[in-house]
């Protein structure tokens, strides 16, 4: 058989694939076992970005648990999912830098209010858990809710601006109604229907119920109590409740 022959004979032909094949295989396993050598081993993790919550403690702590492998081998994707887990990361990146370095960019949840018994809430509605000390408001709400109950607060807090009053607590019960608590105590029940004009006709009217009233026969100008509750649950108008059995100024406008 000549070679021309020889080479085109099948068997040939399967030699050759597997001639090659074992040594793709034999330089895989090679580069493989160079990547794995502890000339290649991380020695440093760099964060990128500036933290106010998670601290180097933590990030050592995961990489002294969860990174695996040297600089060639260590999964970027664990490192980053380890991470995450941590109760202020929103998101992490995590890269390599040549020779032995994992940069590591974090964003931080920004926390906007507590959500529930145990939780916090950003403003955009994701709720993570975490511990703080700073005062925040408190909201309510079922299980998937909390983008709504965000949103919500702000444009009931827009509403309340122009008397000065601050939401300390704003709950959505499991039946859909509202109910808030203010800084000075008082609690406006608003209900489950048209909350929004209930709440811009309180806001309307309590400047003429409550507020400073008019001196008369030289005495000196008096300031209606603060109510404890509000109902707004009405529909031309609301109930109220004041402490101590006061009854609320009348307005002298007609």
């Amino acid at each position: 058989m000549t070679s021309p022959e020889l080479a085109a004979h099948p068997l040939s032909q399967v030699a050759r694939v597997l001639t090659w094949g074992a040594l793709g295989l034999l330089a895989y396993g090679t580069a493989s076992w160079v990547a794995a050598q502890p000339w290649f081993a991380l020695h440093t993790i760099e964060v990128k970005t500036p933290v106010a919550h998670v601290t180097e403690a933590q990030i050592r702590l995961v990489a002294e648990r969860q990174i695996r492998g040297t600089f060639f081998t260590v999964d970027l994707e664990h490192v980053r999912n380890s991470l995450e887990k941590l109760p202020w990361v929103r998101e992490a990146r995590v890269e390599r830098r040549w020779p032995d370095t994992l940069v590591v960019s974090l964003t931080e949840h920004v926390p906007f209010a507590r959500w529930n018994d145990d939780a916090l809430v950003s403003e955009t509605g994701e709720v993570f858990g975490a511990a703080v000390s700073t005062k925040l408001p408190r909201l309510v709400g079922p299980d998937g809710s909390s983008t709504e109950v965000v949103a919500t607060y702000r444009r009931y807090q827009a509403a309340l601006a122009p008397l000065g009053m601050t939401i300390d607590e704003l709950r959505l019960s499991p039946r859909r109604a509202w109910r808030m608590r203010l800084d000075n105590g008082m609690q406006l029940a608003l209900g489950r229907m048209q909350t929004d004009k209930r709440l811009a006709r309180f806001v309307a009217l309590y400047p003429r119920l409550f507020g400073q009233q008019p001196a008369r026969d030289g005495q000196v100008a008096a300031v209606s109590p603060a109510p404890l509750m509000v109902d707004l649950r009405y529909t031309d108008g609301f109930a109220v409740r004041m402490p101590n059995g006061v009854t609320p100024f009348k307005s002298s406008e007609t």
